[in-house]
């Protein structure tokens, strides 16, 4: 059974970064190899090749936009709920009187 695993990356142009996300659907009970990151991003716009297999950092093809993707497999995503803090905040006096 397929199940669907979100990939977080970073993406580097010069002193510019950004944090994107892609999904990569994977075989449950497994982990995604390099070869589903890399596809992942050519899916998302990135024409890039794998420079450091270790840590899973891609290279833009294109002379014309140099960039580095940096693929964080082990980012931990807020967990924190929006919509329940929204709603608390929603209950709570914003000017009590003292």
């Amino acid at each position: 059974m397929m199940k669907e695993h979100t990939v977080y990356f970073k993406v580097i142009r010069g002193t510019e970064t950004k944090l994107l996300t892609g999904l990569i659907f994977i075989e449950e009970n497994t982990k995604p190899t390099l070869q589903d990151f890399e596809q992942c991003l050519k899916q998302c716009g990135h024409d890039v090749h794998i420079v450091d297999r270790e840590h899973f950092i891609f290279q833009s093809n294109n002379a014309n936009e140099n960039y580095t993707i940096d693929v964080l497999e082990n980012y931990k995503a807020n967990t924190k709920d929006h919509m329940a803090d929204n709603l608390a905040q929603s209950f709570m006096k914003h000017n009590p009187i003292l």
